[in-house]
């Protein structure tokens, strides 16, 4: 599966790798599995994370880039993982007036019930960092916290 990689690819892998590398010997503890895939552009949800073998707690396993590569080529390669595109869709869908803003209770209410739930101490820093002020009536502009959204990740 490493094989479909391009040589871009697998140094890019390697970099991000040993960012997470913190002992400098060439491994990587597996609680940093997700990170280390969202650094590389990648949207795995917590579910693929644990298939690939990401711990939920620290020092459980240790993997090598050797062990990584396999996993980085599996989720670029997994279309569960949404786009950009697809996250722009499902927020159309709130968008009554179909003018690029939806309500910010809707877009609260989303990000607490609704696919990977947010807790309520966790969203209020997202949503300070990647959403534009609400106008007099409660909307806001989806795109750009779509845009500063997928940034962060």
């Amino acid at each position: 599966m490493a094989a479909d990689l391009s040589a871009r690819d697998v140094e890019r892998v390697k970099f991000a790798f040993s960012i997470y590398d913190f002992e400098g010997n060439g491994t990587m503890d597996a609680f940093y599995i997700g990170d280390c895939l969202r650094a590389l552009n990648l949207n795995p949800t917590l579910a693929i994370i644990e298939k690939v073998g990401g711990k939920e707690k620290r020092k459980e396993k240790i993997i090598k880039l050797e062990e990584f590569i396999p996993i980085f080529a599996q989720v670029k390669k997994d279309k569960d993982a949404g786009s950009y595109e697809d996250f722009m869709e499902v927020l159309k869908l709130y968008d009554k007036s179909e003018n690029g803003t939806m309500m910010y209770a809707e877009l609260e209410h989303i990000l607490l019930s609704l696919g990977e739930r947010l807790e309520k101490s966790e969203l209020e820093p997202v949503l300070k960092e990647c959403c534009n002020e609400e106008d007099e009536d409660g909307f806001i502009p989806y795109e750009p916290f779509l845009k500063k959204m997928t940034q962060l990740l």
